[in-house]
C-alpha cells in the first residue's frame, strides 16, 4: 500500500473523522482509524461501536490497500507538518510516512480487527441546509438529559412538516423549541426523529459547511450524509413527551428585556450565587425594572436593577441562573427578549422571534 495526499487535505478529513474515536474504550482497534486507498480515493473510517464516521479525498494511490492507525497519534503528526505532499508506505506491519525532512514510522493494527462499517437502507429521508440546522442544534442539543434512565429525554426530537422544522429538547426542568421555515418541498408528508443531542451536535459540526445536508432514518439507525461525508448513529425509540402539554396558553405578566444588559447583569449577581444557584427576578410594573438579587450561603447579598419594559403584575420569582445562563449564551446576538409568565408560582418562558425563533420555558425554584 502505497499513497500520496496534501497535508491540509489528510488535517481535515482526521478532523471530521476524529468524533468516532472511542475515549475510553480498552480495545485499541477502536482508537484506530482504517484508511483504505482505491483508484486515486482515500477513505476513512472510525468506529465507537454507537457511531461511525466515513469521509472521502482524493490522494494520489501508488500501489491499493488498507491499514489502521492510532487516529489520535497520526493528527497530532499531521498537524505538525508543513503544507506539502505526505507519502505513506506501508510494509508488513508498519507505515512509513514522509513529509519534506520529516519521516515517521508508526505500527499497524489488524484491519480484520475493525468495525465494519454499517450497512442501512433508509425508510424516511429530508434534505435540509446544513448551516441552519447547525444553528438550531447548537441552541437546544445542551438542554437534552443525561440521564441514561431516561433514554428518550437524551435526545433531540426534530419534525419537518409543512416547510417547518422544530427541534425540541428538555431535561424535565427546562424545555428548549426552535423552529424555522424552509423549503422542503421534496419531503412528502411529515418526517420526526429523536437523534442523540452528541451525535446530533457533533454530525453538524463535520458537516455543517456543506450547503445542505441529508438526514435519514431506518429502525435503529439515524444517518447523516453530507458531500463526502457520512456519520451513522444510533436512533433514540420510543415515544416522546408531548411538550405542547408544558407550554402556557396565556399569558399575565410580559417583559421585554435588552439581552446585553440583562446578561452582565446577571454575571455580577452570580458572583454571589455560586453555592446557592437560585437568582430572585423582582419585577416592577410601575416603575419598569427588573431586580435581580441573590443571597451566598455566607448571608453575603447582591443586587442588581436592569431597565425593562414590563406589562401584567407585579411580583417575584425565582430561577436557577446555570439555566437562565443557557438561554442567554444561545442568544448572544439577539438585541431582546421576552419573558412570559403566566403566574408568579409557575414556569417562565423566555421568547425569542427572529429568522430562528426561540423559546425557553423553565422551572422556578423556592425562594
Amino acid at each position: 500500500m502505497k499513497f500520496t495526499v496534501s497535508q491540509s487535505a489528510l488535517s481535515e478529513a482526521l478532523a471530521t473523522v476524529m468524533k468516532g474515536i472511542a475515549g475510553t474504550s480498552t480495545l485499541p482497534i477502536l482508537s484506530g482509524v482504517l484508511i483504505k486507498a482505491v483508484d486515486g480515493v482515500l477513505e476513512f473510517q472510525t468506529s465507537n461501536y454507537t457511531i461511525a464516521i466515513r469521509h472521502r479525498i482524493a490522494a494520489r494511490v501508488d500501489e491499493e490497500g488498507a491499514m489502521v492507525v492510532p487516529c489520535k497519534m497520526l493528527s497530532n503528526i499531521t498537524k505538525t507538518l508543513p503544507d506539502a505532499a505526505v507519502t505513506f508506505e506501508v510494509e508488513e506491519r508498519q507505515v512509513s510516512i514522509t513529509c519534506e525532512k520529516s519521516s515517521f514510522r508508526l505500527n499497524t493494527l489488524d484491519v480484520g480487527d475493525f468495525p465494519e462499517f454499517p450497512t442501512y437502507a433508509l425508510e424516511s429521508t429530508v434534505e435540509l441546509p446544513a448551516n441552519i440546522l447547525s444553528e438550531m442544534v447548537s441552541r437546544v442539543w445542551r438542554v437534552t438529559s443525561t440521564d441514561k434512565n431516561r433514554p428518550v429525554l437524551n435526545g433531540v426530537y426534530m419534525t419537518v412538516e409543512n416547510n417547518t422544522i422544530r427541534l425540541v429538547a428538555t431535561d424535565s426542568y427546562r424545555l428548549a423549541v426552535c423552529d424555522t421555515q424552509v423549503e422542503t418541498s421534496s419531503l412528502e408528508g411529515s418526517f420526526e426523529l429523536n437523534v442523540p443531542a452528541e451525535a446530533f451536535n457533533d454530525a453538524l459540526s463535520i458537516t455543517g459547511g456543506q450547503g445542505t445536508i441529508m438526514i435519514g432514518s431506518t429502525d435503529t439507525q439515524v444517518v447523516f450524509e453530507a458531500g463526502n461525508t457520512t456519520y451513522v448513529s444510533r436512533r433514540i425509540e420510543g415515544m416522546y413527551p408531548n411538550y405542547k402539554a408544558l407550554l402556557p396558553q396565556t399569558c399575565t405578566t410580559t417583559v421585554k428585556i435588552d439581552v446585553d444588559a440583562f446578561s452582565s447583569a446577571l454575571k455580577r449577581v452570580a458572583v454571589i450565587a455560586q453555592n446557592n444557584s437560585a437568582v430572585k427576578f423582582d419585577i416592577n410594573v410601575e416603575d419598569g425594572t427588573l431586580g435581580l438579587s441573590a443571597i451566598s450561603n455566607d448571608q453575603d447579598v447582591a443586587r442588581e436593577t436592569v431597565d425593562v419594559e414590563v406589562e401584567g403584575d407585579s411580583g417575584v420569582i425565582a430561577f436557577n441562573y446555570h439555566y437562565i445562563f443557557g438561554c442567554l449564551n444561545v442568544l448572544s446576538r439577539e438585541k431582546e427578549i421576552m419573558l412570559e409568565l403566566q403566574s408568579y408560582a409557575q414556569a417562565g418562558v423566555f421568547k425569542s422571534y427572529d429568522k430562528i425563533n426561540y423559546l425557553y420555558l423553565v422551572m422556578p425554584v423556592r425562594i
